[in-house]
């Protein structure tokens, strides 16, 4: 009899685990804090004022009140994915969206020499939006798009993840004015906004050109062989239809109507998140408006709106479970009292060092911290109060501590469990996170010793 093979834990098992480890933690870890201030309404660390305070060791009760909490606080995230997941789904009930992919597979069959420059073009321009206005919630839309997509072209949902998720993953870390990293980062270290900006965006093209390159690499693979792909029966099991041949949709003219309100909402996204500071319950409200337009404009009737609405909110139940859950896992450390001492320990670990080293430690204590404070904004307020007048004492200049900053939070962003965005991109795309480890372990890999090398120019070659 065949061994059966043994099954990776699901992600809320995962997580479930995670969360009674940072109880244990709690009665290990030595309670901290350290002095706040508010500065232009951000609270921000005083360095130098860490002491030790009483324990508050969490134990069972604790671990179960902490799922509650966790919703309470990613309450707007959660509402988020429903209600977006719901508005998609009156979108795609129109049919425009698999007859318009429908229309860039027969392109790309009547131009094969084009197909393989659509997907670095979409990865680019997801980078550019993570770069810019700081995209990361709202590729738990576009993930919607992307996965259809690349099944559309012959590749498969690791693809389809990776072009919006993973790109605008290396646009955040390689960002050269992202208001939500450099900017906090940047106004905490007192650097002039925007500054630094030649130097970050060569860092961009070059972070962003080798993401291109392993996800095509990957996706020609896929596309000469659909078996080797990690979630090849997944993904047979998402769309057999299109397995078995389905019927080749007409691209009309209402199609059009609700393409265009979809480009129309991408284009609003685009200038509400840079120039008019939205953020979640504004691009929630612009994606419902958009469900609506589309359920007129494809002529679906009120019952099969609101069920199609029902539907796509319904499929969000995983990846909203997996949202709050992660944010449960850090109301445990701050509950604890342990977030201040961890912190203090990687301001201790990067003294005495020669620099070129210390920037390297800066890093990789910055990536191993976003494991508990996932924010990128959140980490900037905790950690720049401290590593910007670190990296005076040191030698490094407050620009290169921002980069390591921003490297550590943008980079570890792709694979920590941790992430609600993460974690909740997977659940959309029903990817396990065994498999998502898997492939990108080793680009993580890649894109930490790049941003390493990135790190030493401005410490050894020029003044930054």
């Amino acid at each position: 009899m065949a061994e059966k093979k043994r099954k990776f834990p699901d992600t809320i098992a995962i997580i479930l685990g995670i969360m009674a480890v940072f109880v244990l933690l709690t009665w290990i870890v030595p309670a901290g804090s350290f002095e706040r201030a508010t500065v232009d309404g951000r609270e921000l660390i005083v360095p130098g004022s860490y002491q030790r305070v009483e324990a508050a060791p969490q134990g069972l009760f604790a671990f179960l009140k902490a799922p509650v909490k966790g919703f309470v606080g990613a309450a707007q995230i959660i509402a988020f994915v429903f209600l977006v997941g719901g508005s998609f789904k009156i979108l795609t009930r129109t049919g425009a969206v698999d007859a318009g992919l429908q229309s860039i597979v027969r392109f790309s069959e009547r131009r094969p020499q084009l197909k393989r420059f659509i997907l670095p073009l979409v990865i680019t321009l997801f980078s550019l939006a993570g770069s810019t206005f700081g995209m990361s919630e709202e590729t738990l839309v576009f993930v919607l798009l992307t996965i259809p997509l690349a099944l559309a072209l012959g590749y498969d949902s690791i693809v389809g993840v990776a072009v919006s998720f993973v790109g605008a993953g290396l646009g955040f870390a390689g960002a050269f004015i992202n208001p939500f990293t450099i900017g906090v980062a940047q106004g905490i270290a007192e650097l002039p906004p925007g500054s630094g900006m030649g130097y970050r965006i060569l860092v961009w093209v070059i972070i962003t050109a080798v993401g291109v390159a392993y996800i095509m690499r990957y996706a020609l693979r896929i596309e000469r062989d659909p078996t080797r792909s990690p979630v090849y029966e997944l993904d047979r099991e998402r769309h057999p239809e299109e397995l078995q041949g389905g019927a080749e949709q007409a691209f009309t003219r209402r199609h059009v109507w609700v393409l265009l309100s979809l480009a129309a909402a991408l284009i609003l996204l685009v200038i509400g998140v840079s120039q008019w500071g939205w953020y979640i319950a504004e691009i929630a409200g612009l994606f419902i408006g958009l469900g609506i337009v589309a359920g007129l404009l494809g002529k679906l009737s009120l019952d099969e709106a609101i069920e199609a609405f029902k539907d796509g909110a319904g499929e969000m139940i995983t990846a909203a479970l997996v949202i709050g859950l992660a944010r449960g896992l850090i109301v445990i450390a701050e509950d604890g009292r342990i977030m201040d001492t961890l912190l203090q320990a990687v301001a201790q670990a990067s003294e005495g060092l020669p620099r070129t080293i210390t920037v390297e430690i800066m890093f990789l204590l910055q990536s191993s911290l976003n494991f508990f404070v996932p924010s990128g904004s959140g980490q900037a307020a905790l950690t720049m109060p401290i590593m910007a007048p670190l990296s005076d004492l040191l030698g490094i200049s407050r620009q290169t501590a921002v980069l390591a900053y921003q490297f550590g939070d943008g980079i570890s962003n792709l694979i920590i469990p941790t992430s609600g965005v993460t974690m909740g991109v997977l659940a959309i795309a029903r990817i396990p996170y065994s498999v998502w480890l898997r492939w990108m372990f080793p680009f993580f890999l890649i894109l930490s010793l790049l941003a390493m090398l990135l790190l030493l120019p401005p410490v050894l070659f020029f003044s930054w």
